[in-house]
């Protein structure tokens, strides 16, 4: 519930970048890429939100990956024009996507 604004200073003024709303997610880039936050979050309303450690959000982002992996590989083995290709050649296309 409510809505978050995430802002950045620049030349000493605040900026909003973002507004957050319910669904929405914050920070995901700090995580990925081990590196500090690129803004600060400022609650607009009463708000609840969820917190994942680096290493759970990691492990969501590679199973997801593998999945939609997975999904790639297999439309592109019922595609006849490209299926006697092989498989490494197949992961390329499949990453390509």
């Amino acid at each position: 519930t409510g809505s978050l604004d995430c802002v950045k200073t620049a030349d000493g003024a605040e900026q909003v970048v973002k507004t957050c709303d319910p669904g929405d997610v914050f920070g995901e880039l700090a995580l990925l890429y081990n590196c500090p936050r690129a803004a600060s979050v400022v609650a607009r309303q009463r708000c609840v939100c969820w917190q994942l450690d680096r290493e759970s959000f990691n492990h969501i982002v590679k199973d997801s990956a593998v999945k939609r992996r997975e999904r790639y590989d297999a439309f592109l083995k019922s595609v006849a024009l490209i299926a006697s290709i092989g498989a490494y050649e197949r992961s390329q296309i499949a990453d390509a996507l």
